[in-house]
């Protein structure tokens, strides 16, 4: 290890040896104790990080190590240089943005996926990733009372994201690719890259002023531009919630300039301000 101003020969030092089945074994019962140990102390800690911006590149070299350090040296940067640096989300005390709980199954449950490092491309890549991914989504749809159409037996189904914001980017995808399929449909042959460009530009969006940055992100990432998204305002009267009549208002405009709406994006608890739009009202308006 080298820190700012040392001059260490990395070149020469004495290789780490590559951590063996046995280690493994030892290391992971004292990750375990450690993990533990930092639910058992989690209210010790200050909920928000006490350091500064930049405190970490000061304590961690320029470059990579040329030779891999042991495992000990490693989880003692974990606790005098990394520790100090996190946020804790799961603390009691902690009650900024959004929950971001965990439970000690999830978390052997990630050792477990971890272990297996299956890619679930397609079935045969691991039937039993592919198949256990749809079965327990069809479990979620019902445990939320969701229309059939989303289970997989019919042209529903369900693939888990990385994150809430690529779920975001890929119903957007969705929205744009089955809209114009559809005004491609009205053109019949000889539709050329200029009416799909034209196409293209007539679609309009909707959200609320409260809506996450993910969803102005998302249209960006599928080639819309900024006006094409139209934030609608909301009031400290209705919870800052969506008004229906508001969305019904910009879509009637919108055709009567021949814009084509094809996507309503509602929040049930905004990052913001926690407003609920009133999901029951706009999704008649929507469709």
């Amino acid at each position: 290890r080298r820190v700012h101003g040392e001059s260490t020969a990395m070149s020469s030092q004495t290789p780490t040896p590559a951590m063996d089945v046995e280690e493994f074994r030892r290391r992971g019962y004292e990750m375990v104790d450690f993990m533990a140990d930092y639910y058992n102390r989690i209210e010790s800690f200050p909920p928000q990080a006490q350091v500064e911006p930049g405190y970490l590149k000061r304590l961690l070299p320029d470059a990579a190590p040329v030779q891999g350090e042991s495992w000990d040296a490693i989880m003692k940067d974990v606790d005098t240089k990394i520790m100090p640096g996190v946020t804790h989300w799961l603390s009691p005390n902690f009650f900024a943005f959004f929950p971001a709980q965990t439970s000690f199954p999830s978390i052997l449950a990630d050792m477990l996926c971890s272990t297996f490092n299956v890619v679930g491309f397609n079935w045969i890549c691991s039937p039993a990733c592919t198949e256990l991914e749809t079965i327990v989504l069809d479990w979620l749809a019902k445990a939320l009372q969701l229309p059939e159409e989303f289970l997989s037996k019919g042209k529903g189904g369900g693939v888990i994201q990385g994150s809430a914001s690529e779920s975001v980017v890929v119903s957007v995808l969705a929205g744009k690719s089955k809209a114009l399929s559809q005004l491609k449909g009205r053109h019949g042959d000889g539709y050329s890259e200029q009416q799909l460009h034209a196409d293209m530009a007539s679609l309009v969006a909707y959200c609320s002023d409260q809506a996450h940055s993910c969803v102005q992100k998302a249209f960006m990432i599928a080639g819309f531009a900024p006006s094409q998204l139209r934030v609608l305002p909301t009031f400290r009267e209705d919870n800052f919630a969506m008004r229906p009549a508001a969305l019904q208002a910009a879509i009637e405009e919108d055709l009567s300039a021949g814009k084509v709406p094809f996507f309503v994006a509602a929040t049930v608890g905004t990052t913001s301000t926690l407003s609920v739009d009133p999901i029951a009202e706009l999704g008649p308006i929507a469709r």
